[in-house]
């Protein structure tokens, strides 16, 4: 259907290196878009930007880090310079970092502070500061879709992950928050909306849910067993719910958090 198309819309993907990120781009670029790969690695990204341009589509590499403002204000300056206009916003930037993990051994009373607020900077100030950024741009474009990327750990208890439970329940409130803003500022112009995924195998997860011959670890076992679907998530399944928040065909939808979980977040295990 054409609204679901991405057809001449201009779309930035923050962590377009990583993964998921990967999955987004492409999915992006199938539906008709241009995509700014938006991440750390230069090499990744602009293979990856190689890859599409040489396959007929249009993309580009955005080299920033999304807690660098400077950086990321020279990535929308090459952005608009190269396609003239920004339609779209994908924070997917993100993750876990060590410091944010709590061991069922530590001392809670003995939290690293400082490694939680690395997790909380990332996680959080990663998407703000590229939503200040690009969704100024894209207000000037005329209409944009903003997707942030939420969690199961920000609607149920999932042990360990104390940062990034914290990070992503603030990302849900700034989802909420920031559409309503939006919406009395600039009408049905600019929309901002989340997907929370459930489990899947990536680069920062991989060695909590799995072992090194692929068998499941005693967590990868408790989160299969709380999904109903009993599998983990292969990360092209994103994309159906990412291209509808960011097509035509959601522009009545802001504020809203969407699962993509194979049925997570509403079992008890019971």
């Amino acid at each position: 259907m054409e609204e679901f198309s991405l057809k001449d819309k201009v779309i930035v993907v923050t962590g377009g290196t990583g993964i998921l990120g990967e999955a987004f781009i492409n999915g992006i670029v199938k539906a008709g878009g241009a995509v700014g790969i938006l991440g750390r690695n230069a090499q990744k990204a602009q293979e990856r930007a190689d890859a599409i341009n040489a396959a007929g589509g249009k993309a580009i590499a955005l080299v920033a880090d999304v807690l660098n403002e400077e950086q990321v204000i020279a990535a929308k300056d090459k952005m608009l310079a190269e396609f003239g206009r920004i339609d779209g916003l994908v924070n997917g930037a993100g993750g876990n970092m060590p410091g944010g993990i709590v061991q069922p051994d530590a001392d809670v009373f003995k939290l690293d502070m400082n490694g939680l607020r690395q997790v909380m900077d990332l996680n959080l100030w990663g998407t703000l500061i590229p939503t200040q950024v690009f969704g100024e741009a894209m207000v000037q474009s005329g209409k944009g879709s903003i997707v942030n990327i939420s969690s199961m750990a920000s609607q149920r208890v999932i042990t360990k992950v104390l940062g990034y439970t914290m990070a992503k329940t603030a990302i849900d409130s700034y989802t909420k928050w920031f559409s309503v803003e939006m919406a009395n500022r600039h009408g049905d112009k600019l929309r901002m909306n989340a997907i929370a995924p459930g489990f899947f195998l990536t680069e920062q997860n991989r060695t909590l849910l799995t072992q090194p011959d692929g068998s499941y670890t005693d967590r990868g076992n408790l989160v299969l067993k709380h999904t109903p679907f009993k599998r983990f998530g292969e990360p092209d399944e994103l994309i159906g719910a990412l291209l509808w928040l960011l097509s035509d065909a959601s522009k009545f939808v802001t504020g809203t958090v969407v699962n993509v979980d194979g049925g997570f977040a509403v079992c008890s295990g019971v």
